[in-house]
């Protein structure tokens, strides 16, 4: 497979959207232009990736068997990095809740912070997340027939 830009681009486009977002959250001038120019390249590098990726495994036939193994172990590499992340992020939080540190002032939550109750918005954000996920293992059978 030829080396492809979209890489380099795609991190051009996370970068000015990074700077843009906190140039406009701190009200610098033009920050919201970066914003929206970072955005535009994000979104014109997905379209434009998976165009090249499709014609070059459709049309060009470059995607050998080893191609198809790369592409296979970049995909499980994420996964296991998403996973990773959230257990250390998890890990953080449950270890803060437990033994809470002598800055906090020993107790959790800390001093001053009111806790939201499970009922409200964290319940309907768990239903909405569950039920897109059943949406997405029922689709899939009737995907594979």
């Amino acid at each position: 497979v030829d080396p492809s830009p979209w890489p380099f681009v795609a991190a051009l486009g996370g970068l000015s959207l990074t700077f843009g977002g906190v140039l406009f959250m701190h009200n610098y001038k033009g920050g919201g232009e970066l914003l929206s120019l970072g955005f535009i390249i994000i979104l014109y590098v997905m379209f434009t990736w998976w165009r090249d990726i499709i014609r070059e495994a459709m049309f060009e036939g470059q995607h050998t068997l080893g191609v198809q193994q790369g592409l296979w172990m970049g995909m499980i590499l994420f996964i296991v990095s998403e996973i990773l992340f959230y257990f250390g992020f998890f890990r953080g939080f449950f270890t803060s809740s437990i033994s809470p540190v002598f800055n906090i002032g020993g107790v959790w939550p800390p001093a001053g912070i009111e806790a939201i109750s499970p009922r409200g918005l964290p319940l309907l954000n768990t239903i909405l997340l569950m039920s897109s996920g059943a949406s997405v293992i029922w689709a899939h059978p009737a995907r594979m027939a």
